[in-house]
């Protein structure tokens, strides 16, 4: 089974979904991994009611942090900001359907902290990058 996830995380390696800048976002932020240097930047679009309508996202470094963010903007579609800022590390675990060791779980839960990071901005929030 787990061939299967491995399969997967590398076809979001090779072949990221919302894999672009977005003009029309609402908010954006960027961050980076400083132990292995991976990058992410979201760009996310909320709508009147508080809903992710759209999430894209750019960035560099290995295939479990650009996977994990590939598959970030298909779930969050549709998912309040409340919701999005509830995903946590057990979400991202089951996402991605691989034992992660706590290095490659910090790759992993990159693309969320950004993305949780553009959602506090939205909020007017102070964000700390790491």
């Amino acid at each position: 089974m787990n061939n299967i996830y491995r399969e997967n995380i590398l076809e979001h390696y090779k072949n990221p979904l919302n894999h672009e800048e977005m003009a029309d976002a609402t908010v954006d932020f960027e961050d980076t991994n400083p132990v292995c240097g991976d990058e992410i930047h979201f760009w996310v679009k909320i709508d009147d009611d508080g809903k992710i309508k759209r999430a894209t996202f750019k960035g560099r470094g290995c295939a479990i942090s650009q996977a994990s963010a590939s598959m970030l903007t298909e779930t969050v579609e549709g998912m309040t900001v409340e919701e999005v800022e509830e995903l946590g590390a057990d979400e991202i675990r089951e996402l991605l359907g691989v034992p992660l060791s706590p290095i490659r779980l910090k790759c992993a839960l990159l693309g969320l902290k950004v993305l949780q990071g553009a959602l506090l901005k939205y909020k007017g929030e102070q964000v700390n990058k790491r």
